[in-house]
Parts: C-alpha cells; sequence; structure tokens
C-alpha cells in the first residue's frame, strides 16, 4: 500500500525539507521512489528542453540525497500542466501515493499548495501525503525551517465522519497499525453549527451512537498489531478542532478522507480537508473516493 511513491519537486530549497522527511517513508515500507520535476509548459515554452539541461544538477543532487536514504529512485523531468501531470505520471509508473510539499517557490511563483499542489490534491485519484514546509524571513531573506525525519509512526490521528470514503482512508491506517505505529487516535467531531440548536438535545445519542463506531475502528486496528488506541468525540468545529489537535501530543501524522458524507451531512469535505491541508502542524494524508485500478 506504501511500497511506491512519486515525489513532487521544484527544485527549491524548501523542497529539500521534504526530501529530508521523506526519509520517514522507509517505516511505510516504501522502497521506491520517483522524484519528478514538471515545468509549466504555459511558463516556459519552447525553453523547456533548455532548463531541463541547466537544472539537471539540481535534480540528481535530490536524487543522491533519496538514494543515500536506500531508497531505489527514478528521475525525471517532463512539460506540462504540473497539477495534471503529477497525478498522471503517478498512475502511469503505477505509484501507490503522491508527495507534495504545502510550501515552495520556483523561478517567482509558489508552487506547492498555491495552485499545483492544490491542484494535485483535488484532481489525483490517489492518495496525496501533504508535507509542511515552514518558511522564515532572516534579514530579508526566506529561509527553511529543516527537521531531521518525519515519525509517520508515531502518532497517527484518523478524523472520520463515518462515510463511505473515510471507511476507504480507514484502511489505510490498518496498514500503519501493521507497519507498528505506536499510537493511533481516532477522531470524530460533533459539529456544532449542524447539531445545534434543534439537534442538541440528542448530542448524549449521536456519542453513544459514534462511541460505537470508533469502538468497532479500534477493535479493528487492535487486531492488526495496534497496543495503544485512543477514541476521541470533541463537540466542536470540525475544521478548527482537527488543526488544533495536530499542535499536541506529537502527531506525526493526519490521514482523513478528501471528501465524505456523514449523517449529518458534509464533515470530510473541501473546506475541512482544505483547512486541515492548509493549517495541520503534522503532515497530513488525504485518501480520495475509492475507486478500482
Amino acid at each position: 500500500m506504501y511500497g511506491k511513491a512519486l515525489i513532487a519537486t521544484d527544485l527549491s530549497d524548501a523542497c529539500a525539507h521534504v526530501l529530508r522527511c521523506a526519509g520517514g517513508l522507509r517505516a511505510l515500507g516504501t522502497t521506491d521512489i520517483v522524484l519528478l520535476h514538471c515545468f509549466n509548459i504555459r511558463d516556459v515554452g519552447t525553453l523547456g528542453p533548455r532548463l531541463m539541461e541547466l537544472t539537471r544538477p539540481l535534480l540528481d543532487s535530490q536524487v543522491a540525497q533519496l538514494e543515500a536514504e536506500g531508497f531505489i529512485v527514478t528521475s525525471d523531468m517532463v512539460l506540462g500542466l504540473p497539477q495534471i501531470e503529477i497525478g498522471r505520471q503517478a498512475e502511469e509508473r503505477e505509484c501507490e501515493f503522491i508527495v507534495v510539499g504545502s510550501r515552495g517557490q520556483s523561478m517567482s511563483q509558489e508552487v506547492l499548495l498555491g495552485g499545483v499542489a492544490a491542484g494535485v490534491i483535488n484532481s489525483s485519484t490517489l492518495p496525496v501525503l501533504v508535507v509542511r514546509v515552514r518558511l522564515t524571513r532572516v534579514d530579508g531573506n526566506v529561509i527553511c525551517e529543516m527537521q531531521e525525519e518525519c515519525d509517520f509512526l508515531g502518532h497517527v490521528l484518523f478524523a472520520t465522519d463515518f462515510s463511505d470514503n473515510a471507511q476507504h482512508a480507514f484502511e489505510y491506517v490498518g496498514a500503519l497499525a501493521e507497519r507498528g505505529a505506536r499510537r493511533i487516535t481516532l477522531l470524530h467531531v460533533q459539529d456544532r453549527t449542524k447539531v445545534g440548536g434543534y439537534l442538541e438535545d440528542r448530542l448524549a445519542e449521536f456519542n453513544r451512537t459514534d462511541t460505537e463506531r470508533l469502538q468497532v475502528l479500534s477493535d479493528s486496528l487492535r487486531k492488526r498489531g495496534a497496543s495503544d488506541v485512543r477514541m476521541e468525540i470533541p463537540y466542536g468545529i470540525p475544521k478548527r478542532d482537527i488543526v488544533e489537535r495536530t499542535k499536541h501530543d506529537d502527531v506525526g501524522l493526519v490521514v482523513m478522507g478528501r471528501q465524505g458524507r456523514g449523517y449529518l451531512s458534509g464533515f470530510v469535505s473541501g473546506s475541512v480537508s482544505d483547512a486541515v491541508v492548509r493549517h495541520s502542524v503534522a503532515p497530513v494524508l488525504l485518501v480520495p473516493v475509492s475507486r478500482k485500478r
């Protein structure tokens, strides 16, 4: 499920953070990486071949960085519309998931999560792992804050609305349990904007039902090897509460469906997943609606 990944790079210093974090992919069982840089044909036009020649050393340097981590690496530079081409390349190369950074710059444009990463997330038929890159300004210069390695198996936070899409995303949590995830938190937020008012008197009923649902998931994870599984059902605002939860207890990875509909209406849908990806302190694995491959 996590064996082969496509990492999208814009060859910037910020992407070095993403590559360093990629070392944590080994714990997921990732052995093969496709490192892809896509030149936006709208920006470079006929200069594409020349720019590929000039930037090849940068790509080779990043390949060497990943090979030093023990990965089997294939690299390529292509022309196209990145938000479309990245997903297409990942499918053609039979990758299981895509890795993108949540910030980044190429030439004078923000490429990762601004335009390209958001496009990849919205259009990909594969799960997308979004790694947040922290940028700070020092003496007028933008500096990328590095970290040694992402610990994807340390504390996994699974946000669910019990939809079919969330259930599909849960399969990836199960795989993490089998890989040795040390702690897994199952989180369902009772949305006060939907429960409040005329449904608030049924909150206790909803909590009982959803506790039973979470218990089924917990039992499943324990059968797959998880020893520390916790359940949380706060009453609040989903996108705010999920983001806030990533700031505590060293959450190493958030897993959630990219879209979904719960029995009270949309929970892990556009605005929620978008907010979590943009503001989560931890990396986020967004799983799209299940489809046959």
